[in-house]
């Protein structure tokens, strides 16, 4: 299920010259370390000297201790002895080891690197098709399905991949994630991949980031990638997991805390010793749903369960390199964190978060009263376990005891019943050893090694839109009709086992809902034309959406379409002020462009949270959207619009915010002498003659404006080359 063809491995060779002896010499000298990154690329290696020797030169700079996720990050610093380093101020122009691309963002990110010209990718680069396979009736004929209908895309990847070294993982080897985690991930890895949840890696030690597609070309292109200097949240965990408390119910915690946005900016990094008591992969899966609190990723340190996974995953001679090293992937004694959040293993209890935001905590034991003092439809419709959150065998293990559980009291399902598993050895696995037998057997359905409903590739039948009703997933995110495209859906999230105390009883599959939240309005504003209103998060664009992923002009038909008219309250419906006439988002805008009427958005809180956000910037950026204006961006999706040469810009005074009206012209005054750290105007020109300016915020350094006035990170490139 998997091909490499043709890697490109860009590395540096000893200049020792020819000859036998000296042959023998390099050989003497390289023989400890040379331990290959992966199966699959025996001759790219582990370079930990690389990572020590940055350590030192930036430890002996800053003169203090380090944490665990600063020794990674400025490891892979393109020059540690020169690059200034301030949490939450600089910007670090690293040196990433590899990257990873799932089969709906790769179609783009693949498109942008053939524009670049370069022959080969310069680093280990992956492709894996998990995001295309839509849920319908069960694993194999869901796949053979996805083949026949994505067969032009998956024939593309392959191709593409092919002839630019990238490794092709097939449709039904299993999700990206799990994948990284059983094949690619290693403690003190950086890897960058086109999607949100790339975390997932930090449970063996590495730090994974999620980025655009443009950023992959960067590192692919073998340019230093850029990232904004994290701040670092220390997480201390003392005490140990026990009883019905998972892994889960970490992040669960957590984001509760942090909330949706409360990690923006920075690296989660959990210590302490509660850390041994949670295995390799439940630590993967606190670090995957780190996404959710906007963090750039999260962290463990290496320790004993990572060492026993890589050994039970066939790498036992990365293991061991990695235990020689273990300095370099713990903490620093006495290292400084900006915030520290302590919890207690011991007394933390099974946690369910939702409905629509996955920040909303409700202790398990609690939800019943709330969801009937709420008046919410109490029986749960479906219950999904999998995703990339929790799809490893541990989670299918104890999925099928619980399941066990069930049918030895003469128990099955009222509800429906899916089970993902995340790779084609974990279903192999636990075909093997009948657990997949007895999910089915309790009245479930095994369904293929994808992503599936937990991005909306959910072909649900059992509901009509717009009905009322509950889900309760193992998955990472429930934002409105996320799963399966109906906002009437109350959906919850939580660990594959969510029960308070002794086994299951018919009344305990009934579980219920907390409170439903609104969100704000967006305002969309023209420049020198009046005024449209869009929504606060970036569209999930998943679903029928998915293949368009490389048809830009298609896939822009999906800008904003989710957006409430703060003038009507409508969703995808504003006014043309050019025509007077109503409107879908993408229709208006167009007609904008065609009479080159450019346009940008006012936004709220949290701009760019939620997924697809590479396309929620190419998607303006192809309609004539020139910025985007708001109170505060979600991680990434401010360097994604900075990518596709979108000015993104906050409000120095978020009061501003109030002052922008339906019918107002906005002029951005100071472009051409656009600089780091220099404010921008915004001249606001009201419907009865009066104006008044406000002052806007970038964080544009120096690359950044050039990829701005080339009009795309891109296009510079391009440019670049030509002087070359």
């Amino acid at each position: 299920r998997f091909s490499y063809c043709g890697f490109f491995v860009s590395g540096c060779l000893l200049a020792l010259g020819q000859g036998a002896r000296r042959f023998h010499v390099a050989a003497a000298l390289n023989a400890k370390a040379k331990v290959a990154m992966s199966h699959f690329e025996p001759n790219s290696y582990i370079n930990y000297d690389k990572l020590r020797s940055n350590i030192d030169i930036v430890r002996k700079r800053l003169n203090r201790p380090l944490t665990l996720s600063e020794k990674i990050v400025y490891g892979h610093l393109d020059d540690p002895a020169g690059q200034e380093i301030v949490r939450g101020r600089t910007y670090l122009r690293l040196r990433p080891d590899r990257v990873a691309m799932q089969d709906a963002t790769a179609q783009m990110a693949m498109l942008q690197f053939i524009s670049s010209g370069l022959p080969k990718v310069a680093v280990p680069s992956t492709i894996h098709c998990d995001h295309l396979i839509e849920a319908q009736i069960g694993g194999a004929q869901d796949l053979q399905r996805a083949k026949e209908v994505n067969h032009e895309v998956y024939n593309f990847l392959a191709s593409a991949g092919a002839k630019y070294g990238v490794g092709f993982w097939k449709p039904g080897s299993g999700i990206i994630h799990q994948i990284i985690l059983e094949n690619y991930a290693y403690p003190g890895v950086m890897l960058i991949g086109t999607d949100s949840h790339t975390p997932n890696g930090g449970g063996l030690g590495c730090i994974c980031i999620g980025v655009g597609g443009a950023d992959a070309v960067d590192v692919m292109a073998g340019i230093p990638w850029e990232l904004k200097c994290p701040n670092v949240i220390g997480v201390k965990l003392t005490g140990t997991l026990a009883g019905w408390t998972s892994p889960k119910d970490v992040i669960l915690k957590v984001a509760g805390i942090l909330t949706v946005k409360g990690g923006t900016g920075a690296i989660v990094e959990y210590h302490g010793p509660g850390v041994d008591s949670i295995s390799c992969t439940g630590m993967a899966t606190i670090c995957n749903m780190g996404a959710e609190i906007g963090a750039t990723t999260s962290v463990f340190p290496f320790n004993h369960r990572m060492k026993t996974y890589l050994e039970k995953t066939g790498r036992g001679e990365i293991a061991a390199l990695a235990n020689e090293n273990q300095d370099l992937l713990v903490p620093d004694s006495g290292c400084n964190y900006d915030q520290i959040i302590e919890i207690n293993l011991s007394e933390l209890k099974p946690h369910i978060n939702g409905p629509f935001t996955p920040d909303l905590a409700h202790p398990v034991s609690d939800i019943g009263s709330v969801a009937e003092k709420n008046g919410w439809p109490l029986d749960v419709k479906v219950g999904l376990i999998g995703s990339c959150t929790n799809s490893s065998y541990e989670d299918m293990g104890r999925a099928a005891s619980l399941a066990k559980q069930a049918l030895d009291k003469g128990l099955k399902c009222k509800a429906q019943f899916t089970v993902t598993p995340g790779s084609e050895q974990i279903r192999a696995t636990i075909e093997r050893d009948g657990f997949a037998k007895v999910l089915r057997d309790v009245g479930g359905v095994v369904l293929a090694n994808a992503c599936g409903p937990c991005i909306g590739q959910w072909d649900r039948r059992d509901i009509k839109k717009g009905e009322k009703n509950t889900i309760v997933t193992s998955f990472n995110r429930n934002f409105t009709a996320r799963n399966d495209a109906n906002p009437a859906t109350h959906a919850f999230v939580t660990s594959p086992e969510p029960l308070p105390s002794q086994p299951p009883t018919e009344r305990s599959l009934n579980w219920c809902r907390p409170q439903e939240m609104s969100f704000l309005p967006v305002t969309l504003t023209q420049v020198r034309t009046p005024t449209m209103e869009t929504t606060l998060r970036t569209s999930d664009a998943a679903g029928p959406w998915l293949k368009f992923r490389g048809h830009l002009d298609n896939i822009s038909n999906n800008l904003l379409i989710g957006a409430v008219n703060i003038e009507n309250d409508a969703v995808n419906k504003i006014r043309n002020l050019l025509t007077g006439e109503f409107g879908g988002v993408p229709d208006v805008a167009r007609h904008y462009k065609k009479h080159n009427v450019s346009w940008v958005v006012v936004g709220d809180e949290n701009y760019g949270e939620g997924s697809s956000r590479e396309h929620a910037a190419l998607e303006p950026r192809h309609l004539g959207g020139r910025a985007i204006i708001v109170k505060s961006f979600a991680r990434i999706h401010e360097t994604n619009l900075k990518k596709q040469g979108l000015l993104p810009l906050t409000f120095s005074n978020p009061a501003d915010y109030d002052k922008i009206c339906p019918d107002d012209k906005i002029s951005i005054v100071g472009l051409k002498s656009l600089a780091p750290g220099k404010p921008l105007k915004a001249v606001i020109k009201h419907s009865d003659g009066s104006s008044e300016t406000i002052e806007l915020n970038h964080t544009f350094n120096e690359t950044q404006i050039e990829w701005f006035q080339a009009g795309s990170a891109l296009n510079r490139m391009k440019e670049l080359q030509k002087c070359a």
